[in-house]
C-alpha cells in the first residue's frame, strides 16, 4: 500500500477524558484552516467509515462489559479501515489537513491504562501499516474529573458504554494520557483545557504555526 503524502498536508488529533472541549476545538481549528484555504476532513474514532461507524455503534451502545483486549482490537480494526480509506487518500492532497477526535493516543489511555493491557500491548498491535502512522500533533486537552462530569452533566445527553464508567477510571485515563506526553512530548502537546475556549484556540494557533 504505497501512499505518496504531500507535504504540505497535516495530520493532527485531539484528545482528553468526556468533557474536555475537543468537539468546540475540532470546529474552531477546522475553520482556521478553512480560512487558509485547506482541504479539511474531520473524522472521529471509533467510526469514520461505514465499517467504524458500526463498530462505534456496538462497541458504545453495548450493555455488557467488552473483555479489554477485545475492545483493543475493536479500535485497532475500527482505525485502520479509516486510516486506510479516508486517512492516507487525504494526505496526499496538497494544503490538506486532517483532524482527528482521538486516534492512537486514546488507546494507550483507555486500553492501555484505564483498562490495564499496558502500552507496549497496544504498541504491538500498531506495528504494521497502516497503523503505523501517527499524526503531526496532537492536543490534550487536559481536565480533572470533577469539571468532566460537571460538563458532562450539563449537556444532558445518556450516557454511553464509557461515560457511564466511574471517577477510578476517568483517573486512570488522565494518568494514561498523561504518560502520553511524557513519552511523546514533541507530537503530544498538553494544553490547559479549563482556559476560554478562544485562548485554547490561541495556543493551538501558536504551536501550529500554519
Amino acid at each position: 500500500m504505497a501512499y505518496a503524502r504531500s507535504k504540505t498536508s497535516l495530520l493532527i488529533s485531539f484528545e482528553g477524558i468526556e468533557g474536555s472541549g475537543k468537539s468546540t476545538q475540532i470546529q474552531l481549528l477546522k475553520e482556521y484552516f478553512s480560512k487558509k484555504s485547506y482541504q479539511v476532513h474531520v473524522l472521529r474514532e471509533p467510526g469514520g467509515t461505514t465499517f467504524g461507524e458500526k463498530l462505534r455503534e456496538a462497541i458504545l451502545s453495548s450493555s455488557e462489559p467488552i473483555h479489554p483486549l477485545a475492545e483493543a482490537h475493536l479500535f485497532a480494526s475500527s482505525r485502520a479501515q479509516l486510516i486506510y480509506q479516508k486517512i492516507l487518500p487525504a494526505l496526499q492532497n496538497e494544503k490538506t489537513v486532517v483532524i482527528m477526535d482521538r486516534f492512537i493516543d486514546s488507546s494507550l489511555a483507555y486500553q492501555g491504562i484505564a483498562r490495564s493491557l499496558g502500552f507496549e500491548a497496544i504498541e504491538k498491535l500498531h506495528q504494521n501499516e497502516p497503523l503505523t502512522i501517527r499524526p503531526d500533533f496532537t492536543f490534550y486537552l487536559k481536565i480533572d474529573v470533577p469539571t468532566s462530569f460537571a460538563r458532562q452533566k450539563s449537556r444532558g445527553n445518556q450516557k454511553d458504554y464509557f461515560e457511564k464508567e466511574k471517577e477510578e477510571f476517568y483517573q486512570k485515563l488522565i494518568h494514561g494520557f498523561d504518560l502520553c506526553h511524557e513519552k511523546f512530548p514533541k507530537r503530544f502537546r498538553l494544553i490547559n483545557g479549563n482556559q476560554d475556549p478562544k485562548a485554547i484556540h490561541e495556543e493551538i494557533q501558536g504551536i501550529l504555526n500554519v
